[in-house]
């Protein structure tokens, strides 16, 4: 702590300088002072704790001193070490606030004692000052919470509170307005936490930019993220001072962020409004992952892409499947989310039922697949996605799911017959002419042996199977895709509109339309 001696008798304010071991008590000693006048010049700009001063001195004295001082700075300890012993001075100087009266015959160790009960003193007194600033700002955060979080408007009674609360936050219509940003921490999933504690990061993180805020800023943890209520002004051209502040506190903590801000409101009853718009944006962050920001004026126009695969889609990730190679599979699942981010129009509403459909395309994949060499395989029943790790980690769920499947692909295909073998490679080619020399030379054998060998195992021949393969998946696809019934035709392999018809209607009795819309149960993807 810093100490300013002031007395207009050179030796007196020299020798209580430095015969007096001060440092080793833990203070500094400032140059000392000729006079109170000296003392009031230096006092703004070197802010000493603890101030001894005379009485008696040329032009003010001490006592006129320690008004002025207690007025401008209440918790500087005022100490007087006066020659006059007399109850009259004491008396005095305690009405001014001084906290001792000491006598200039006093020894070095009296003094430094009563140097060291100023200290405590203050220490208490900060310390009772931060508990309280602490309860205060946590009851603050409460009602703040409570009010984010709540989904009525506020009345007029809470307006006013919000603002004797938070005064810095106030705004003046026209002039300024508030915005709410959402600022979550990037987590590389190999690197793990490395030893940070994210509350610590959280309190550093939101200190720091309140410090850089020239204006006013709150913020508060909120869920793994941090929340900060800001109100602003006009912003400079190019980058805006927030987003620049960001930045800069990034850099200085040494932290990878996205932040999100919602929409600017000019009156704290939208505050719900702009925390809503801020969680949309933020939500974007693995749309955006090439930003470290984003405003919800870039991303409110964006109307979503389809929620449905389509059935290039579904065979491209079929092939995937069947390629039983891990590198062939992430390299096709980064394409597709790579030409998702493309995307303006992508969502991530849209983008998660989008992914969900695939996921389902490829278990009913898997379960055809299994029915065409008489295994069985049961997608998973009531197993629900965790929507919010598909949303931010697309990659590692599409990822873990396609691997399970392939594996049980493979798991399903090993050890099969080559008519098994034959029969699985029809079905995933239904759209394609295949002849039975084409299928016979997959599985390495005669045509005309072939011929026989797959008619004794299935109780068809091929052209019959083949058919009735095509007609199953037709009747799937009817059921389980909004395709058109030209597409599901082209999907089995006919262009002849007419002929499908006919051939679907031999192998159902019904129409495909007909079909379709006197089918007990149309499932849905969602």
């Amino acid at each position: 702590m810093k100490v300013l001696i002031v007395d207009d008798e050179v030796i007196i304010r020299t020798g209580l300088s430095t015969v007096i071991n001060w440092e080793s008590s833990g203070f500094s000693v400032l140059e000392p002072a000729a006079s109170a006048e000296e003392a009031l010049q230096r006092i703004p700009c070197e802010q000493p704790d603890i101030i001894f001063t005379d009485i008696r001195m040329t032009g003010m004295s001490g006592i006129d001193l320690a008004r002025e001082v207690m007025n401008e700075r209440p918790d500087t300890e005022m100490i007087i070490i006066s020659g006059f012993d007399e109850f009259i001075y004491a008396q005095q100087a305690m009405r001014e606030g001084v906290s001792e009266y000491l006598l200039k015959t006093s020894r070095p160790d009296e003094i430094i004692q009563a140097a060291i009960r100023a200290k405590a003193r203050i220490e208490q007194r900060r310390q009772e000052d931060e508990l309280g600033r602490t309860q205060e700002r946590a009851v603050n955060r409460s009602f703040l919470r409570r009010l984010l979080a709540s989904a009525t408007l506020p009345d007029e009674k809470t307006v006013t509170e919000m603002w004797n609360r938070y005064p810095d936050l106030r705004i003046t219509q026209g002039e300024h307005q508030l915005q709410v940003w959402i600022v979550t921490f990037r987590h590389d999933d190999t690197a793990g936490e490395e030893g940070r504690v994210p509350e610590v990061l959280y309190h550093a993180f939101g200190e720091r930019l309140t410090e850089l805020v020239p204006y006013g800023c709150e913020w508060l943890q909120w869920d793994d993220s941090i929340l900060m209520l800001i109100r602003t002004e006009v912003e400079r051209e190019g980058i805006s001072q927030l987003e620049y502040i960001i930045r800069k506190a990034r850099e200085e903590l040494n932290c990878d962020t996205f932040a999100a801000c919602g929409q600017p409101i000019g009156d704290v009853r939208q505050l719900r409004r702009a925390l809503d718009t801020a969680m949309e944006a933020g939500s974007y962050e693995w749309l955006l992952g090439h930003k470290d920001y984003v405003r919800y004026e870039d991303i409110s126009e964006r109307k979503g892409v389809r929620v449905f695969s389509t059935m290039e889609e579904e065979k491209e990730l079929a092939a995937w499947l069947r390629a039983e190679d891990a590198g062939v599979l992430k390299s096709g699942i980064a394409e597709l989310l790579a030409r998702i981010r493309r995307d303006h129009q992508a969502t991530p509403s849209s983008v998660q039922g989008y992914l969900q459909t695939l996921i389902v395309a490829g278990h009913r994949w898997l379960e055809r697949a299994a029915l065409s060499i008489g295994r069985s395989y049961e997608p998973p029943n009531g197993e629900k996605l965790d929507m919010t790790e598909l949303a931010q980690r697309p990659e590692k769920v599409l990822l873990h799911h396609f691997e399970t499947l392939m594996k049980q692909h493979a798991e399903l295909v090993s050890g099969i017959s080559p008519v098994q073998r034959a029969v699985a490679y029809i079905h995933e080619h239904l759209g394609q002419g295949l002849s039975l020399q084409q299928v016979a030379k997959h599985v390495h054998m005669n045509s005309n042996y072939f011929s026989e060998l797959f008619k004794r195992e299935t109780g068809q021949n091929y052209i019959e199977f083949v058919t009735q393969a095509k007609m199953q998946k037709a009747m799937a696809l009817l059921l389980e895709t909004p395709a058109k019934i030209s597409e599901v035709a082209n999907e089995v392999g006919y262009e002849d509109m007419k002929y499908f018809n006919r051939l679907f209607k031999k192998f159902t009795g019904m129409t495909p339309s007909e079909y379709r819309a006197n089918a007990e149960i149309y499932p849905s993807i969602d």
